[in-house]
């Protein structure tokens, strides 16, 4: 059963959270683990696809889009099934990945924008219902 947390961010600031699932893709990428960072659309997943090669000047986290190689050590995509078993889900689509028992640990970003706050709110939600423990950290 994965562990799942959800880090929730004191601003608003979309910004801050794409930043966010970058440090947190680099810290489980150094830490020897797979990684899926699901976008809500297409637009987002290129622009964490950028902000993944500028985020940190002195580091390098190997990516790439899912249809372009899915076995990148850090995976940017949608929906779409993770190739590696057992890593970590960066969630910041509003609802839950359709791949959920796949993945080892999940994080959900949270920040204040009302609409996404709702969203994770009902996600939060769902996980409990579906026999998950969820856990908030503050950030």
């Amino acid at each position: 059963m994965p562990r799942i947390e959800f880090y929730v961010l004191s601003s608003s600031d979309t910004t801050g959270r794409l930043r966010a699932a970058c440090q947190l893709a680099l810290k489980a990428w150094s830490a020897g683990m797979p990684v899926f960072v699901r976008g809500s659309d297409a637009a987002q997943c290129s622009e964490l696809d950028e902000l993944l090669w500028t985020f940190k000047a002195e580091r390098f986290v190997p990516h790439d889009l899912h249809q372009e190689a899915p076995l990148s050590p850090v995976v940017v995509g949608v929906d779409d099934a993770p190739s590696a078993e057992q890593g970590v889900l960066i969630n910041l689509g509003s609802s839950l990945s359709p791949h959920v028992e796949r993945f080892s640990r999940i994080i959900e970003i949270v920040n204040r924008q009302p609409e996404l706050l709702n969203a994770c709110r009902e996600n939060f939600r769902t996980y409990r219902q579906r026999g998950y423990d969820p856990q908030r950290v503050e950030l």
